[in-house]
């Protein structure tokens, strides 16, 4: 498949400081009707490392005025910040843009996948715990819906089943497990027989909630081109926009991705300011070093896009208090010496923990949101 990457639009400075509270005098979202096309492609471009192609977006801004962005998740435990705040910015840039972003809270999914024993109850309870979250710490719901898997396709099984069966019989047994990356594992892993199922459901997905952009993380990518290649399988012209976003890696060297089930590897959107203290003291954060630092990563993809800024609080013997007003800025410090690890930490867990109150002050005060909590923790995470 032809991929423009190379020629892509880079975002904007002011698209990618964008901030959760970025709303009018009235609070309502950002769009305006006067917002051109090619100020909603920025903003909606910015929300992704990779988009499959520009130009079909661009396309699509200019002729629907309401598109359909499609993002999934399975309710499998305790919720990272990641998941957490980089989602709410990310469908608050795009509402603010004009789309409207359907969630598939995907709970038979995590059952296909044996996440939580394969106890549907339980994975409908952390369901409802991470849209509590997701409200809690600052998504906007005008423009969102939140849809369950079970019950729409239970309630439109005749539209859903044929296509999972047409992508089904259309592609070849290594072609599915090639998109076992999506579930959380690999081609030589022994994979039961829903496993093999659950891709051509979740390609199903884009067509049954007619989206228009895919807007999941990079490593749910080749089912999403797997989608498109169904289009070319069935002569459809109009394919789903594929726009990923970035992985964070883990808070540990060599840590690819943050893990729910290692409680060193990610911050947890709940999770009480000492222990995210303890967390990010502990994070890897060589001095000089950028490439790799999970802490830049922070930064760049948390703090910047939710404050603008990034403030240092130090000693006058190491510099005095900055405000970085760019990650850039922050990075030529940072590799010249400038900026130590000692003075960086302690400024990033002030950050999150500002960013993380909200939910912390929800959790404690919501009868509802604290009883979903004790149970989501006392819950075995399983693989």
């Amino acid at each position: 498949m032809a991929d423009d990457s190379a020629n892509q639009i880079p975002p904007t400075d002011e698209i990618n400081s964008m901030s959760i509270n970025s709303q009018n005098d009235e609070g309502s979202s950002t769009s305006t009707p006067q917002m051109s096309v090619e100020e909603k492609f920025r903003i909606v471009r910015s929300i992704g490392e990779e988009c499959i192609q520009e130009d079909e977006l661009l396309n699509l801004l200019t002729k629907k005025p309401q598109p359909i962005c499609y993002d999934g998740f399975e309710p499998s435990g305790r919720m990272h910040i990641a998941q957490g705040v980089m989602k709410a910015l990310s469908v608050n840039k795009l509402t603010s843009a004009g789309c409207k972003v359907k969630i598939w809270v995907a709970d038979w999914f995590a059952q296909l996948n044996n996440k939580l024993g394969g106890d549907l109850k339980k994975i409908q309870t952390v369901g409802r715990y991470l849209i509590e979250i997701w409200i809690a710490v600052g998504m906007r719901t005008e423009g969102v819906e939140f849809l369950w898997s079970s019950e729409e396709i239970n309630a439109r099984a005749d539209e859903y089943w044929p296509l999972v069966m047409d992508i089904a019989r259309r592609n070849k047994l290594p072609r599915i497990m090639r998109c076992c990356q999506i579930m959380g594992r690999s081609e030589q892993d022994e994979l039961t027989a829903a496993q093999i199922l659950y891709p051509c459901m979740q390609c199903a997905d884009i067509f049954f909630l007619k989206a228009d952009i895919c807007q999941l993380g990079m490593d749910q990518r080749k089912v999403n081109v797997l989608a498109r290649e169904y289009c070319d399988d069935i002569k459809r012209k109009n394919k789903p926009i594929i726009l990923s976003h970035h992985m964070l890696p883990g808070l540990q060297q060599g840590q690819e991705k943050m893990s729910k089930s290692d409680p060193s590897s990610a911050i947890y959107m709940e999770d009480e300011e000492a222990e995210v203290n303890v967390k990010i003291k502990k994070a890897y954060c060589p001095p000089k070093i950028v490439e790799g630092n999970p802490c830049l990563e922070y930064i760049k993809y948390i703090i910047f896009p939710w404050d603008k800024n990034f403030v240092v609080e130090r000693s006058e013997a190491n510099g005095g208090n900055k405000t970085f007003e760019s990650y850039e800025e922050l990075v030529a410090d940072y590799e010249e010496g400038n900026l130590h690890p000692g003075d960086l930490k302690p400024s990033l867990s002030r950050a999150i923990n500002k960013i993380l109150q909200p939910v912390r002050n929800h959790f404690n005060k919501n009868a509802n949101a604290k009883d979903l909590l004790k149970r989501v923790k006392g819950y075995r995470v399983t693989r």
